[in-house]
């Protein structure tokens, strides 16, 4: 098996059509027809400005040149071309539409979730006390003007 070079990627010609799934593990280009679903989560994806796709599309970056109908969803972004037609969904944390595309569909942009700390089993929270009541007895916070100096505390 030969290792991928920098710069490469599949195409399905403008000849081919494909009624099913495709999957695989490198960028592809699509100038042909695709109708079911294409998945590529790890890889860019091209529509070409001759591609007709009637498939939702999955990829780390999704590129639209030709005609989708489907929702677009990409890892870091997805950019519709000026000569792009996009009826469907997308959803990627950066999205560009170029001036003289056509899209119809909604946009959802959200940056996924940055890793949270651990925390012991008894939490973080439970381990700080609740912040000083100005004026309360034993606070060193000392009351506002015009606040009584004994508040009551609810809760």
């Amino acid at each position: 098996m030969a290792a991928e070079r920098p710069g490469e990627r599949a195409i399905i010609g403008p000849s081919i059509t494909i009624k099913g799934d495709v999957t695989g593990e490198e960028d592809l280009l699509i100038q042909g027809r695709v109708e079911g679903k294409v998945d590529l989560a790890q890889h860019n994806v091209t529509v070409g400005a001759n591609g007709r796709i009637k498939a939702n599309i999955f990829g780390r970056s999704v590129t639209v040149e030709g005609e989708v109908d489907g929702d677009l969803h990409a890892e870091e972004q997805i950019a519709i071309r000026k000569s792009g037609r996009v009826r469907g969904n997308v959803s990627a944390p950066r999205v560009t539409i170029e001036d003289g595309a056509m899209f119809k569909g909604s946009i959802e942009m959200e940056r996924k979730a940055a890793p949270r700390p651990v925390v012991g089993s008894a939490g973080a929270a439970a381990a700080s006390p609740p912040p000083p009541v100005a004026g309360a007895p034993g606070s060193t916070v000392p009351p506002r003007p015009g606040e009584p100096k004994h508040p009551e505390r609810s809760g």
